[in-house]
């Protein structure tokens, strides 16, 4: 592996995060202590707990995980389509380094951007809520993953919009409303049976219950099944990214 040309990207892409460090790390970090405001303290004076759990702390996984998600898949969709806009990808495609280790360059730098804000959140939930990590290991696995998995696919996202409006269209049409619905604020298994039944078809579902039993030891889904889950859409995603960088598609004219 060329680790000198993965390096040097990783460290292009990570030096654009410190030049616009409002955007990137302080924005999301403000927006999701707007969160813990409103639902921790307006909703939460009227549900005091989920299973066991202040619901002040029940959401702190949740919130964790809805800008990691958000933040992985813009900081990836903008990282791998300004060289498109710019015409400096050929340059990129030329150069002695595998299809991989654009793949990996690229969604490293995203995903490290994405779990420093996760950490910086949890940091700061501490702030407003007091909350124990049961399985410290795994939060910090299923952390790693998440960033990972949708970094990829914001990966594939920003080869894949030819204009810079399409790279919000999936992230604000598809992926946002998903992980809504799959239970950042609330526990699935509130819901009626039928709606219960279909939120299992929403992988922001697995992601979010696995998250949550590393914090509480406790989910709507098998730690198990969660796992399993993550694991398959990283696969999957990584497959496509490299097949998408191997054959040329929307990269070559």
């Amino acid at each position: 592996m060329n680790l000198q040309a993965v390096r040097a990207i990783y460290q292009f892409e990570m030096a654009r995060t410190w030049r616009t460090v409002t955007q990137s790390i302080i924005s999301p970090v403000l927006s999701t202590a707007l969160y813990f405001v409103v639902f921790g303290s307006a909703i939460g004076s009227r549900i005091e707990h989920i299973g066991g759990v202040s619901y002040g702390a029940f959401i702190v996984p949740g919130l964790i995980m809805l800008s990691v998600l958000t933040q992985s898949i813009s900081n990836a969709s903008f990282g791998i389509y300004f060289p498109k806009f710019t015409g400096t990808i050929y340059e990129l495609l030329s150069a002695p380094i595998s299809h991989l280790e654009i793949v990996i360059s690229y969604v490293g730098a995203a995903a490290t951007k994405s779990v420093l804000v996760g950490l910086i959140i949890l940091a700061t939930a501490a702030v407003f809520v007091p909350f124990h990590i049961a399985h410290p290991v795994w939060m910090l696995l299923f952390l790693i993953l998440t960033a990972v998995t949708f970094s990829l696919f914001g990966f594939i996202i920003g080869i894949w919009a030819d204009g810079f409006e399409k790279l919000q269209l999936i992230p604000m049409l598809i992926v946002m409303p998903l992980t809504f619905l799959g239970g950042p604020f609330y526990s699935v298994s509130m819901l009626p049976p039928v709606w219960q039944k279909l939120s299992m078809l929403n992988p922001s579902v697995y992601l979010i219950s696995g998250f949550r039993w590393s914090f509480f030891d406790q989910s709507e889904v098998h730690i198990g099944v969660s796992f399993t889950m993550t694991l398959v859409f990283f696969f999957i995603a990584l497959s496509v990214a490299t097949w998408i960088m191997r054959s040329g598609w929307r990269l070559k004219a």
